[in-house]
């Protein structure tokens, strides 16, 4: 897709499906490859705006015939945890090899529809704990845990008992919401959805519909905008991407309902409007989106910032869009790559520099799985 017919679908609304439906994809072409250097490029300087066509470059698959794959988290010493929604396991992926070791199942999870094994977070402490992050779905809520991953066991028994640290967090067939991420503050944050059931996302005494903060322990983070409480910001239908920029500015996407997916840029106590408004609303009390776009051209799920653009996994909309950022700011058109060329995609995330690792997602029921699916891809972009 060009820069001017991205432009094009940031202005023309449009009544189409749901992120629940199914629509084919249209024939598109991916546009330029990356240049082949060998050394990533230096880090972009803060606030510098990234030139306005950007490209990606699938360098290799990592690994393939994952089933169900959703959240992904790089360890520190190297190798990718990636869960399975459906199976509850959590495997680690070489990521030289591709060679899989189950570390365990997670005790608990009740996969049913969009819920299951979510999103995964590594200890900012990791190197001292060894401690794993998950969300998931149970029979009665969404909720996190942590678990003490020891590596010296043997494959399928490497996952401690779970201590859950936040539990009650609505759940429901669609709409779980479940991307975990520690912030550059070290806190956790994790994303909720309103399990279909709009006004959730407006009431500030519970935990569907918002982004959270909280400690390593599952406490209110100090500083958080409402006394004692965990939300962080609210009017949320189900954010499923967190990530931050070079400023440290925390950024989610969303999906929309029949007409709007939306780039948030998150602000302490923000209300994103949810159910009250879908994309730029313009309406007093409410934080317009920074970017939005058709459902059937995205249906976003997982975020990563890298060369000082945000990079969106979209379901639906089978592809990968780049959005490159001026401050708080779009600083110019968004693109699409990879379209159809990889299926839906599922979770993007920074593997340093100018690479990122990206998730396909054609075994979550919604897809058509070909062989080898689903994978994890290594990409350059700029």
């Amino acid at each position: 897709m060009t820069a001017a017919l991205a432009a094009a679908v940031l202005l023309v609304t449009t009544g189409c499906s749901s992120d629940d439906g199914e629509k084919k994809d249209t024939a598109g072409s991916s546009p330029p490859s990356s240049s082949s250097a060998e050394s990533p490029p230096p880090e972009r300087a803060a606030d510098t705006a990234p030139p306005a066509k950007g490209s990606v470059k699938v360098v290799r698959t990592v690994t393939e015939d994952l089933d169900t794959p959703w959240g992904l988290a790089p360890l520190p010493e190297g190798g990718l945890l990636v869960s399975s929604r459906d199976d509850a396991t959590i495997s680690r992926i070489d990521e030289e090899s591709g060679e899989k070791t189950v570390l365990g199942e997670v005790p608990g999870v009740a996969p049913a529809g969009e819920g299951g094994l979510l999103g995964l977070a590594v200890s900012p402490e990791y190197a001292s704990d060894h401690m794993i992050y998950a969300y998931f779905t149970s029979a009665s809520d969404n909720r996190i845990v942590r678990m003490l991953y020891d590596p010296e066991k043997p494959a399928g028994e490497q996952l401690g008992a779970p201590d859950t640290i936040l539990r009650g967090i609505p759940k429901g067939t669609n709409h779980n919401g479940g991307r975990l991420a520690f912030g550059p503050d070290q806190m956790l944050y994790a994303s909720t959805g309103e399990r279909y059931e709009g006004p959730l996302a407006q009431d500030k005494d519970s935990l569907g519909g918002k982004i959270l903060r909280m400690t390593p322990e599952g406490l209110p983070a100090p500083g958080n905008p409402f006394d004692d409480s965990v939300v962080y910001s609210y009017g949320h239908r189900n954010v499923q991407g967190l990530a931050w920029d070079a400023k440290q500015r925390l950024w989610a996407s969303e999906f929309g309902q029949n007409t709007w997916d939306e780039l948030n840029q998150i602000r302490p106590g923000g209300n994103y409007g949810w159910p009250e408004v879908e994309g730029k609303g313009g309406k007093s009390g409410y934080v317009d989106p920074v970017a939005v776009w058709r459902t059937d051209e995205a249906s976003p799920s997982g975020i990563a910032i890298a060369e000082g653009s945000v990079w969106m996994a979209g379901l639906k909309g089978r592809r990968l869009w780049r959005v490159p950022l001026d401050g708080t700011k779009t600083a110019a058109a968004p693109q699409a790559f990879l379209e159809g060329d990889h299926g839906r995609l599922r979770t993007v995330v920074s593997a340093g520099g100018d690479r990122l690792w990206l998730v396909t997602s054609e075994t979550d029921g919604r897809g058509s799985p070909q062989d080898g699916d689903d994978k994890i891809l290594e990409l350059r972009v700029k």
